[in-house]
């Protein structure tokens, strides 16, 4: 089958994101990469307590589920996330082959516990000895991955959240990936917009027109922020605190209200701290805010 007929097979039901109803919010998660030494019942315990509504679970090599186990701790993860009254409404995975064994036993262990959206891994662009990129090769590549994962997904009734990651990878400019699913089937493969990662490739106002391509089929939202710092005369991002970089988080969170977007806004903490915990909690308290401030408070 070529990419065409393929294609044309697995999107033939094209539909338009329903937008959420105007008194919905979106649900605030703990991305627990960053809670990665807490058991599950450790973990829900802090996330309760912190305050976040729900957990966006790691599922792959070195997260709190692991691929070869996802059939039977998977189950266990969301049993004790739920009793504790959090939600789980998206996982992370690294899965970038639709047609591997794990793909499949991942989506259909989602799909059969209702959690809603799933992250895949990354594809990366490669350069040649000489410099050279054949960006049209692996974005034919990526487009067949992304079909099978849509199509994968629609099987588990789960919905898959392309990541915007700058620098090398695949999708880092937006229209990218907008050009890579928009005749996808839009219930099952949308956006996981990054506004840091938008910001750090669209600088002053590019991130704008990112935002808006994504708000097209925007399913989950990524929260962390970040400055340029020159260090040993290259030029590189700094993580930081929530509120204290460049990403102008009240202008993003008002967009994404008046678009009554109601998905997982996820918290990452990626700086270095002495105190991974406490700082998750501080910065939750800063999203808190700005979610808030933006969409009223609960």
């Amino acid at each position: 089958m070529n990419r065409r007929t393929f294609l044309t097979t697995t999107t033939a039901a094209l539909h338009l994101d329903a937008q959420a109803p105007p008194s919905a919010r979106p649900s605030l998660c703990l991305f627990s990469k960053h809670a990665g030494k807490l058991d599950y019942k450790d973990l829900a315990k802090f996330s309760k307590q912190t305050g976040f509504d729900g957990v966006d679970l790691t599922v792959r090599p070195g997260g709190h589920v692991l691929p070869e186990k996802v059939t039977d701790d998977l189950p266990v993860a969301v049993a004790i996330l739920e009793s504790s009254g959090l939600k789980v409404p998206m996982i992370t995975t690294g899965l970038t082959n639709p047609k591997a064994p794990e793909t499949s036993a991942t989506l259909r262990k989602a799909g059969e516990l209702k959690i809603p959206f799933w992250k895949p891994g990354y594809f990366r662009y490669e350069t040649s000895r000489e410099g050279v990129v054949d960006i049209d090769r692996k974005l034919a590549e990526v487009q067949i991955a992304l079909g099978g994962f849509a199509l994968l997904s629609r099987i588990h009734n789960i919905c898959a959240g392309f990541h915007n990651h700058s620098g090398s990878y695949v999708g880092a400019p937006v229209w990218d990936t907008w050009n890579l699913i928009s005749l996808l089937d839009a219930n099952h493969i949308g956006f996981y917009f990054d506004a840091a990662h938008a910001t750090a490739e669209g600088g002053e106002w590019t991130w704008h027109s990112s935002l808006e391509i994504a708000l097209k089929r925007m399913k989950m939202l990524a929260v962390k922020d970040f400055y340029w710092e020159k260090d040993k005369g290259k030029w590189k991002m700094r993580w930081c605190p929530l509120g204290q970089g460049m990403v102008d988080w009240p202008k993003v969170m008002s967009r994404l209200a008046l678009a009554k977007f109601n998905g997982p806004v996820t918290l990452h903490v990626e700086y270095e701290t002495p105190n991974e915990l406490k700082a998750v909690a501080d910065d939750f308290a800063v999203m808190k805010k700005l979610v808030d401030d933006a969409y009223g408070k609960a």
